[in-house]
């Protein structure tokens, strides 16, 4: 809107024309007429090219009440010798621009002084906060414009942070120390106890009074004493509830009263090659206790050869990158959501050879910990010999086999009161065959004995003695310690 000042309002004066007079007849005369409502506030006032119009000045109704407010159309001048019309216009004139220039002063200390007042918020109380309609459509839920501020840094639920230091309270070292022999004199003998290796565990259960850690077998194995340290930097001595070396796994019970988080085991046949895992322990030693690495599983499923106290052994585990050193054992391979989804148990260390860890999974090692809380041993069914894998024994001790049998286990002893004695082996006899399953090496023949049958089955073996294939059969029992 264009503001006009005093001067231009004269200056339209000065050169007034027929229309103009009757313009500012009817305006003077609309104002006069409403003298006695001089308070009123309801009218406005709009822009129209230089002037000002009243937005509720009444329309004329008829040429007599257009005669009694405005000069005769014919007067076309303000002559001087008219002194009654030419107050009458001068009065007009000056009213007209006293009350434009009342009206202009009377706007801008509005303008001026509105701003610092509760009017505006009063009259709309929704200016200071905007609304933006949310949805496309109006009257929807909407949100308010608010002012923008640094937040503090807030902890994620999913961060692998928070994750970490949760499990970390369920991981333990393990400091396994074994009797050592001293000859101080010659008719005297002594002992004490000495360190022999360190790694780590896992709480995974919490009784009213005991808690159970998982571990490997070749942590604890030989071991006169077992010592735990904590979370918190505490210690105490573990007790062994049962060990299998064979799966190298070994459970542990410590007092609960030192036990404030226990740690979930997972489902390790959902993990993919691909997917992010870390692995907690400690590594050479309780220095480097609960040191976290990451990594990816690498594969699934693999089959490793391992060599045990209980013999060889074909192993299922989880092959990972995430950095695996001596004192890792016993300790977690966890996924993003913290779950134990492996027992971390060795690795690949030649020369050259890079990220090559790998872990029991959690869905082979939870059937073998519930049978060592059970049972205190693993129940498997006993063949009762000793074996060597036919390709280790020389071709001298072979006995005249036939040129296409070039694998095999030959059995190198037997336990007397044994199944395989009432079975009738003998020493030398090599094992071809279980229930038609072709057996190339022991491994073989154990897994094939602890996996594919159950105590009380009858096996049907296949076998070479001196030269000739014969068949015996072998109802199997209990172990007795394999």
């Amino acid at each position: 809107m264009d503001r006009l000042n005093e001067n231009e309002f004269e200056r339209n004066d000065s050169n007034s024309s027929e229309m103009t007079e009757n313009i500012n007849a009817s305006v003077s005369t609309e104002f006069e007429n409403r003298e006695g409502n001089s308070n009123a506030v309801d009218a406005t006032f709009g822009a129209r090219g230089n002037e000002y119009e009243r937005e509720n000045v009444q329309p004329i109704k008829s040429e007599n009440e257009a005669h009694e407010v405005m000069p005769p159309i014919s007067e076309q001048t303000r002559p001087t010798n008219q002194p009654r019309g030419e107050n009458r216009k001068k009065r007009n004139v000056k009213g007209l621009a006293s009350t434009l220039a009342a009206g202009i002063v009377g706007s801008v200390l509005t303008l001026a002084v509105l701003p610092h007042t509760d009017y505006l918020k009063n009259l709309y109380p929704d200016v200071e906060n905007p609304q933006v309609n949310t949805a496309g459509q109006s009257g929807n839920t909407v949100s308010s414009v608010k002012s923008v501020t640094a937040q503090p840094t807030a902890a994620s639920s999913n961060s692998i942070a928070d994750t970490v230091e949760k499990i970390s309270k369920a991981i333990v070292g393990i400091v396994n120390f074994q009797q050592q022999q001293n000859n101080f004199y010659e008719n005297q003998n002594s002992s004490q106890s000495v360190e022999s290796g360190s790694g780590s565990g896992v709480i995974f259960q919490k009784n009213k009074d005991i808690a159970y850690i998982v571990t490997n077998n070749h942590v604890v194995e030989g071991a006169s004493k077992l010592e735990i340290s904590l979370y918190d930097g505490e210690k105490t001595t573990a007790e062994v509830v049962g060990t299998d070396a064979l799966t190298d796994l070994a459970v542990l019970k410590i007092d609960a009263k030192y036990v404030t988080s226990t740690a979930d085991f997972g489902d390790s046949s959902t993990l993919r090659p691909g997917d992010q895992v870390y692995a907690i322990g400690n590594p050479l030693g309780l220095n480097l206790s609960r040191t976290v690495t990451q990594g990816i599983v690498s594969a699934t499923n693999r089959s490793i050869s391992v060599t045990t106290s209980a013999g060889n052994w074909d192993t299922n585990v989880i092959q990972t990158d995430a950095a695996i050193n001596p004192g890792n054992s016993g300790g977690a391979l966890i996924n993003p959501q913290g779950q134990v989804i492996g027992i971390n148990s060795l690795k690949i260390s030649e020369s050259g050879v890079e990220g090559l860890g790998f872990a029991i999974p959690s869905n082979d090692l939870i059937p073998i910990v519930n049978q060592l809380i059970k049972n205190g041993k693993i129940d498997r069914p006993y063949l009762g010999v000793g074996l060597a894998d036919l390709e280790e024994v020389p071709q001298m001790y072979w006995q005249n086999l036939p040129n296409n049998v070039k694998k095999g286990v030959m059995v190198m002893n037997i336990d007397p009161n044994s199944t395989a004695a009432k079975a009738g082996f003998k020493p030398k006899d090599i094992i071809v065959s279980m229930n038609g399953n072709a057996i190339a090496n022991s491994s073989d023949l154990r897994k094939y004995l602890y996996s594919k049958v159950q105590t009380g089955d009858s096996i049907k073996f296949e076998v070479y003695r001196d030269g000739k294939l014969i068949t015996l059969h072998a109802k199997l029992v209990n172990n007795s310690g394999a």
